[in-house]
Parts: structure tokens; sequence; C-alpha cells
């Protein structure tokens, strides 16, 4: 599994970062994925914040 963030479309609130902090993280304002490949004890928490993104700029590669 695969996680992208859209960076024009992230608006940096956290919440990706604090609901799966093993594959996002905040830099300069923006999430950035940490990980090439989403670690199988990361996926739901993964899925939960990509959910859970406000402005819908995560998406998920199965």
């Amino acid at each position: 599994m695969k996680a992208i963030v859209n960076a024009d479309e992230c608006t940096g609130c956290g919440l990706c970062a604090d609901n799966c902090p093993a594959v996002f993280e905040i830099d300069n304002g923006v999430a950035k994925v940490l990980v090439a490949s989403v670690p199988a004890d990361a996926m739901d928490a993964c899925r939960d914040a990509a959910a859970n993104c406000p402005v819908e700029a995560i998406k998920i590669e199965e």
C-alpha cells in the first residue's frame, strides 16, 4: 500500500501526522509521506488519516 499527499491541496493541519506518525509528518506546513510503502501495522491508521483529511489531500493506492 502506498500513501500519496497532494501538496497543492494540503493545508498542513496535522491530522494525518497525529493519526499515523509512522507514515506522515508535517514539513514546512505541508504533509509529507515518510515511507515508500506503508508498513502492515500502520495500514489501518493510514487509511483513517486519508479518510479524515479535511481537504481530501491524501490518496491511498492499495
